[in-house]
């Protein structure tokens, strides 16, 4: 079986001490063997932030793959934010934007939606849907084929509309008809797993709530996603987890579990 523990909106510079420490605890019982980290690492893009969160990150003793959020881009230093606008966060993370991770049960494929020019909203390029189709159709059979952005492809509330990625429905259709079985994304700190409709084929987004930071909105505990699949999981079930943080055990629980049943070639 492979595991998959999906963080977002980590927020260092806002994050929580107790929260931070009860997910590194939590991660080493539960084994991930690839944590996904969909955007807004840091608070405001500083370089402590920057260290604080990678550090953060190797503790929770896995591989790892990321794409930056709107926050790792320097909000207040204009002349960073324009001319070296992921120098920062190359320094920790590493210069390549949108990383792939290939294993035998998996295909990960990282889209930088943040544009320097752009505060909050995120956008997909049509060059970005072709390299991502590209991509998923070199899948093998037995792999789970997961795209990873930050703005969310699609939203559960309607005040959250405004969030959505530009570009999103002509990705989501190229996409799924190329072979994507889910998009995980974060950014409006909010869990949930949603199935797109009219589309080629079935695709969820999963959306992460804020794993440790103190920015959580109102009656949403911090939180974190974990997936199960392939080999010792229920044959061709997509099994996800929401892990909530609870404060009066200063640990994580189990809080819900959603069965997906992606369709195989």
């Amino acid at each position: 079986m492979t595991v998959v523990l999906q963080v977002s909106d980590t927020h260092f510079g806002t994050e929580r001490a107790e929260v931070v420490e009860a997910l590194v605890e939590w991660s080493a019982q539960q084994r991930p063997d690839l944590v996904v980290v969909s955007g807004d690492i840091t608070q405001r893009a500083r370089p402590q932030q920057f260290r604080a969160a990678r550090d953060w990150l190797d503790r929770l003793g896995a591989p790892w793959l990321a794409v930056p959020g709107n926050h790792d881009i320097p909000l207040f230093d204009v002349w960073t934010r324009f001319r070296r606008p992921y120098g920062r966060y190359s320094a920790a993370f590493g210069d390549d934007l949108e990383p792939v991770h290939q294993s035998h049960d998996l295909l990960v494929i990282g889209v930088n939606t943040t544009r320097p020019w752009r505060h909050q909203d995120g956008v997909v390029a049509a060059r970005q849907v072709d390299r991502v189709a590209q991509c998923l159709q070199g899948a093998t059979p037995g792999q789970l084929r997961i795209v990873v952005v930050h703005q969310p492809m699609g939203v559960a509330r309607a005040e959250d509309r405004r969030h959505v990625l530009r570009g999103h429905a002509a990705a989501l259709q190229r996409w799924a008809s190329a072979g994507a079985d889910l998009v995980m994304g974060g950014h409006i700190h909010l869990p949930y797993v949603r199935e797109m409709e009219r589309l080629a084929r079935p695709l969820w987004v999963v959306q992460a709530g804020t794993a440790v930071s103190r920015r959580v909105r109102a009656g949403v505990p911090n939180s974190v996603n974990l997936l199960r699949w392939g080999q010792g999981a229920a044959a061709g079930t997509c099994h996800i987890e929401q892990w909530d943080f609870s404060a009066a055990d200063r640990s994580f629980r189990l809080a819900r579990v959603t069965d997906l049943h992606p369709p195989r070639p």
